[in-house]
């Protein structure tokens, strides 16, 4: 990469970055399309969230990512919300031409579940209310799910999501309930979306939230987990004879939506699955 003084700076900013896929994943996409960009993680401690975005001004800076734990407190520094990132009331990406804050968590989970299947009018399960679950569920709403189904250990949470989505005037139907009543809920999905940390490395060897015999050869599972690629839920979901959506896929999908947003640009998706595959040593 040939940083020169004529480069474009875009970034991330979270606590701690080190671990971070996207640098690799961005720079590739760079590279491949011959663009004077580079990006860098920036590891900002949390009270220093409000300077590091008038800094980045100061400098220049094009476009930030946002993770943990930055994506709520981010969102008084900037001068405009996009309407999802406002509904949901997290902000993974900022653009710096109106300082404006976008979600891309939810659209990147969304388009990954739409290389297998249209989510319009159809019947969604989702596993877990944190804020990931949060992110995707408005945007299954959005994109035309006829109903959503919360399921969370703590059914308060569940409900709570479950409201504020109803509440967005997206959709007409969501509910929500204990995620030990899984089984039930899952003759009728068509889609089920695992935003639970269950399966992720190093917990490899947990009991998946849903089993084959639970699942129909209709079915398509999500599991927003990445590490590893083959969760113990995708596993039951092949065994199930069902389609699986690898997490990654939802990775890929953020990135390219924001890289979008800063460079107006569609975004390499083969050089980026490629640099993300290197990175995880796939």
């Amino acid at each position: 990469m040939n940083i020169k003084g004529s480069t474009n700076i875009v970034g991330l900013i979270g606590h701690p970055v080190e671990h971070s896929f996207s640098p690799p994943m961005h720079n590739a996409a760079f590279q491949s399309l011959e663009m004077d960009y580079a990006y860098v993680a920036f590891d900002v401690e949390p009270q220093n969230v409000g300077e590091a975005i008038k800094g980045a001004e100061s400098l220049n800076i094009k476009g930030f990512n946002v993770t943990i734990p930055h994506k709520i407190e981010v969102m008084q520094y900037l001068d405009e919300l996009d309407e999802v990132a406002e509904l949901i009331g997290a902000v993974n990406t900022i653009d710096f031409k109106d300082l404006k804050g976008y979600n891309t968590d939810g659209i990147g989970a969304v388009r990954a579940i739409e290389e297998v299947t249209s989510i319009k009018n159809k019947d969604v399960v989702v596993a877990g209310a944190g804020g990931a679950s949060r992110a995707i569920s408005f945007y299954l709403a959005k994109f035309g799910a006829s109903s959503i189904t919360i399921l969370n250990r703590n059914v308060d949470k569940a409900q709570s999501l479950a409201e504020d989505v109803l509440a967005s005037d997206l959709i007409g139907d969501v509910e929500s309930g204990s995620i030990s009543e899984i089984t039930n809920h899952l003759a009728d999905a068509d889609i089920l979306v695992d935003t639970t940390p269950v399966g992720m490395d190093p917990h490899i060897n947990d009991g998946p939230i849903a089993t084959a015999d639970d699942m129909h050869e209709d079915l398509v599972v999500f599991d927003a987990v990445y590490n590893p690629n083959e969760t113990v839920l995708i596993k039951e979901a092949i065994k199930a004879g069902a389609k699986p959506v690898y997490g990654i896929k939802m990775l890929l999908y953020q990135g390219a939506e924001s890289f979008k947003i800063w460079t107006g640009r569609d975004a390499p998706i083969d050089v980026m699955q490629d640099a993300l595959n290197d990175y995880l040593g796939r």
